[in-house]
């Protein structure tokens, strides 16, 4: 029994057909040279090794964990120095918070000060009753001594008269001037009340310095930024201290001053 065999296009050919004609077209020339170049140079690479393999499924979660661990890690330190940052500001608000209180105390104590005493009628006050007591003193030194003047003549005009009514007469005037001396020395009283009135007023003055200086720290804190004050009087004003209160020093007592006679 004879086998049929197929004949394929090739035999065809080979038997005396003619080969088929390619129709090559100028414009798949040059196609063919780039892609022939492209080829080229994946080869160059390959073989320099340039193409890194490709990761498995594990490798590559790996990475991508490490990753992920390294910018969770700079997310962490960068908030905590944001947290560190605002724990800053918050102390330095308090702080600041601290100042402005103590400046908005201390502008209420000037304040007081300024209307009640150093501008206001208060302080005027002051001066005219200080003023009072000083031209009062001098008012009533003035009487008591003429008084005491006119009773030293009348003792001694008494001593050599001999008549009687004019004995009298003497005796009159010396009492009147007694009586007007009484009458200077009822100044102390009306001096004390004024003293006593200024007194007041520089007790408020001195209450509201120091609510001040407690705002600020206190009297301790004060005294740290104290400029020390040079004594530049002169040699006999140095000497010039007024008189002596209890418990002043550099005044000499008399004992001392007794003491450079002897």
């Amino acid at each position: 029994m004879a086998v049929h065999r197929k004949r394929f296009r090739v035999e065809d050919i080979a038997g005396g057909g003619e080969m088929p004609s390619f129709d090559v077209s100028e414009e798949a020339i040059p196609m063919h040279s780039e892609i022939m170049a492209e080829l080229r140079a994946i080869r160059a690479q390959m073989a320099k090794g340039s193409v890194p393999a490709p990761l498995s499924g594990s490798a590559a979660m790996a990475a991508i964990d490490a990753s992920t661990a390294h910018e969770l890690s700079e997310a962490r330190t960068m908030l905590e120095t944001y947290r560190a940052q605002i724990e800053q500001c918050e102390k330095l608000k308090v702080e600041l918070d601290l100042i402005h209180d103590a400046i908005d105390r201390t502008k209420r104590e000037i304040a007081t000060l300024h209307g009640k005493s150093f501008d206001g009628g208060e302080m005027a006050k002051v001066n005219g009753e200080l003023g009072a007591v000083v031209g009062g003193t001098e008012q009533a030194t003035q009487q008591i001594l003429e008084a005491a003047e006119s009773i030293d003549q009348a003792a001694s005009a008494m001593s050599k008269v001999d008549s009687v009514d004019q004995q009298k007469r003497l005796a009159d005037d010396i009492q009147e001037r007694v009586i007007s001396i009484f009458e200077a020395c009822n100044f102390q009283d009306l001096t004390g009340q004024r003293i006593s009135k200024v007194m007041a007023t520089m007790k408020f003055i001195e209450q509201h310095i120091n609510s001040m200086m407690d705002i600020w720290g206190g009297v301790d804190a004060i005294k740290a930024h104290v400029v020390p004050q040079a004594d530049n009087r002169s040699e006999d004003d140095k000497l010039l201290n007024g008189p002596k209160l209890a418990g002043d020093v550099g005044h000499a007592s008399q004992d001392d001053i007794d003491a450079l006679f002897d």
